[in-house]
């Protein structure tokens, strides 16, 4: 009786592992379909029928197009800058605020917590009058400032860097207190060390949430030399409408950067993990 409970035991298990297998398999077949749809349709010619091996073979000649009549080489440089500008920002204020809420008592913190968790609620669009209004005032409209200083700051990154901080041992500061060691050394020599999956993945939320936005260069700039990826590519396909592969080359050329960003940064983070000092 109990070897025929385990056989059905096994039975069990196995059926298990194959539906999530199954499940899992198609989840994959759903998120990389589009994106191959995207590849295929970009090496072709105009006109030419979706193949899985193009009739007159591979071809970058969509790509060398869309680079230059796109001017993708400026939207680049812009969307990098931005993007890596609104990073360090977010990453260095949220690693302070992060701390304070982590570790530091004062009157009110409960409060200014609520006050950070409820800007997660607000939509930025909202928001938009009030900082157009802003900018104008401090007369940052067509600036690069007007690309980086509305998301500098980001509720997200406060309480993720927040809640990480709360899962590292006291111990350790207290050791470092006890070796000399200020509030500025224990945060930036102890906790930022050990919060690098925490940190990695801030990093990636806001690199590609900055690289992927169309919405603040639509609303703040109008001068072409500031134009971004995303910015760029709602032109393109304004002036490319009917020319699906050479827009799917421009889709893919803008999304080919993040796309290495993320594989390198998702290395990155499971080594982070690995390397991360004790936990509660």
């Amino acid at each position: 009786m109990p070897k025929k409970n385990l056989n059905n035991s096994t039975t069990s298990e196995s059926t298990l592992e194959v539906v999530n297998l199954v499940v899992l398999l198609l989840g994959v077949v759903l998120v990389l379909l589009p994106l191959g749809i995207v590849f295929l349709t970009s090496f072709a010619p105009e006109g030419a029928t979706l193949a899985l091996i193009p009739q007159n073979g591979w071809s970058l000649t969509n790509y060398q197009d869309a680079w230059q009549r796109g001017k993708f080489l400026l939207a680049f440089a812009n969307s990098t800058l931005v993007a890596l500008a609104v990073t360090a920002f977010q990453i260095i204020s949220s690693a302070l605020a992060g701390y304070a809420l982590a570790r530091l008592k004062f009157q009110g913190q409960q409060v200014v917590l609520l006050i950070v968790l409820a800007t997660l609620v607000i939509p930025f669009q909202l928001l938009v009058i009030p900082i157009f209004l802003v900018l104008k005032w401090g007369h940052l409209i067509n600036t690069y400032g007007a690309l980086i200083f509305p998301t500098a700051v980001n509720g997200f990154g406060i309480f993720l860097l927040r809640q990480y901080f709360l899962t590292i041992p006291i111990e350790l500061e207290e050791a470092a207190a006890l070796d000399g060691a200020n509030r500025w050394q224990i945060l930036w020599r102890v906790m930022l060390p050990l919060s690098r999956p925490a940190l990695v993945t801030l990093f990636l939320f806001t690199f590609i949430g900055e690289w992927n936005d169309l919405f603040k260069p639509l609303v703040f700039t109008t001068r072409p030399e500031l134009r971004t990826v995303q910015l760029a590519l709602a032109e393109f396909q304004e002036q490319f409408t009917n020319n699906w592969p050479l827009l799917m080359a421009a889709v893919a050329i803008a999304t080919i950067p993040v796309v290495i960003l993320f594989l390198f940064g998702q290395r990155q983070f499971i080594r982070g993990i690995a390397t991360t000092g004790i936990k509660n």
